[in-house]
């Protein structure tokens, strides 16, 4: 049986802003049960080709809206959900992005619902082409 598809294999791109490469982007599933609040987001951690990218570099896009992680933990506004199924754009600010060609991602999801006792965490990996 093939596993859920989480990332959005069109997705993987870099980031451009007056012609510099300022970035690279993913887009992914949220990995729970049910769509959740931005603000029980607790990290998104970042890992391509074995390089942890840091957490204020992170950014999330929905609905048009783009966080940072820290961002995301005072958004109430229920507009602002990761539905469970819809792509988020997973941003990293990095100068030069990716280098063209074959990678690999592990990207670890964090969140923190209210209702449990623990921190649920999604590892999320698979291999993506730049071009």
């Amino acid at each position: 049986m093939a596993g859920r598809q989480i990332y959005n294999p069109d997705g993987f791109k870099n980031i451009e802003k007056d012609g510099k490469i300022v970035g690279f982007q993913c887009e992914m599933k949220a990995q729970y049960y049910r769509g959740i609040t931005l603000s029980i987001v607790r990290d998104i951690k970042v890992n391509v080709d074995g390089t942890d990218y840091n957490r204020e570099d992170v950014r999330l896009s929905v609905n048009g809206e783009t966080f940072t992680l820290e961002e995301m933990r005072t958004v109430i506004d229920s507009d602002y959900r990761w539905e469970f199924g819809d792509y988020a754009t997973v941003s990293v600010m990095t100068e030069g992005g990716l280098t063209a060609g074959t990678h690999h991602i592990k990207a670890v999801q964090v969140i923190d619902p209210s209702y449990m006792p623990f921190q649920v965490e999604a590892v999320c990996e698979a291999d993506f082409d730049i071009k």
